[in-house]
């Protein structure tokens, strides 16, 4: 156990924690998921920092670290849905996807194989997180100002619902995309792993 397999676990643990902070309707609770968010994505970019520099990736690392996205980016857009912020079928694709690769990748390491994640899947996952936190923003400003008076148009307006939608069609298409590419580049893994 490491460093940077440390913070991977660390960032695991902290899903619930913020799932529960970001489900209490409060400012205060939404401020600290709002952090708690930021806090997993910095510890994503720095244990994977921390490994390539100090030589320490380790298979563990190269199947947990995803495995720890997909749970984080899983209870956010959970989240989401369960406020009405993102649609059910978008997140609920996303969602399929990530755990039938990250199924197969787990079938893959017990029989020896480790599939490290494509530069096009990190981009996938930088998505994710980039349109979470855009949300999450909106989610505290929302309950911070609108109690105080500020109507915004952007707290009322169809299009804010419509830009979130479409910002999460094309997550959701990349999201597909790098599935369909981890499924072709690994066809014969796959074969062999089913047998």
């Amino acid at each position: 156990m490491n460093l940077p397999n440390a913070l991977t676990i660390f960032r695991i643990v902290l899903a619930p924690v913020f799932m529960i902070l970001f489900l209490i309707d409060s400012i205060h609770t939404k401020i600290l998921a709002l952090l708690i968010f930021v806090l997993a994505v910095f510890t994503d970019l720095y244990d994977g920092y921390l490994a390539r520099k100090n030589g320490m990736i380790t298979g563990f690392g190269k199947f947990m670290d995803p495995l720890a996205d997909k749970i984080l980016v899983s209870t956010a857009l959970v989240c989401f849905v369960a406020l009405d912020y993102v649609r059910t079928w978008m997140v609920l694709t996303i969602i399929v996807r990530e755990f039938f690769i990250t199924g197969f990748r787990t079938l893959a390491a017990y029989r020896g194989f480790v599939i490290a994640p494509t530069i096009l899947a990190q981009w996938k996952t930088v998505s994710q997180m980039f349109i979470i936190t855009v949300i999450l923003l909106y989610t505290v400003l929302e309950t911070l100002l609108v109690p105080l008076g500020y109507h915004w148009s952007i707290f009322t307006s169809p299009w804010t619902n419509r830009v979130f939608d479409i910002a999460m069609f094309v997550v959701m298409v990349l999201t597909v995309v790098t599935g369909v590419i981890y499924l072709i580049k690994n066809a014969s893994l796959l074969k062999g792993v089913l047998k």
